[in-house]
């Protein structure tokens, strides 16, 4: 190849990275952007009560997190996240981010803060389509979901136990 085809390729390469979003990325969801509307399905799901503060409730739920192991398939390949949620969202402390690429970070609380329960217990049971993100709907009961969420959300507080109300969160439901 020559000098000319060379950095031809080079900067199409560079562009491409720049433009087209990778596939193991978690779902695009700008800052300034509305989230997806939930499905009506999820629509009624919300947390139960008491359980955004509730310590022990937190803390088994950082059990599910820390060791629920799950199969499943991403990009036709069988894939297993041995460390359950924390295979890829926990954080990489040389790193100060999430272990995988494109993983939500649970700290960043301008993001969180905008998911209402209903879209997190959404996301969580059903994964996010063209992600590595796994649908845990069909591994965790409902229950273990709401104690994975409450522990997550503590992230974006500081890792304390906080109620679930900030004046960001969306709650828009599909028509």
């Amino acid at each position: 190849m020559n000098r000319k085809a060379s950095l031809w390729a080079v900067s199409l390469f560079v562009v491409l990275l720049l433009l087209v979003p990778s596939a193991g990325h978690a779902e695009k969801d700008d800052d300034d952007k509305p989230l997806k509307p939930v499905p009506k399905a999820f629509a009624d799901k919300h947390m139960p009560k008491g359980w955004w503060t509730d310590t022990k409730i937190i803390a088994e739920g950082k059990k599910i997190f820390e060791t629920r192991e799950i199969t499943y398939t991403y990009k036709r390949k069988e894939k297993t996240a041995k460390d359950g949620c924390a295979t890829c969202h926990a954080i990489n402390k040389k790193k100060d981010r999430p272990k995988k690429r494109g993983a939500r970070d649970f700290r960043v609380g301008k993001r969180m803060h905008r998911f209402s329960d209903s879209y997190w217990f959404w996301r969580t049971s059903e994964g996010v389509k063209k992600t590595s993100m796994p649908a845990w709907g069909k591994e965790l009961t409902e229950e273990e979901i709401w104690k994975v969420i409450a522990y997550e959300h503590t992230w974006s507080h500081g890792d304390k136990p906080a109620v679930h109300e900030h004046k960001e969160i969306e709650r828009s439901v599909e028509k």
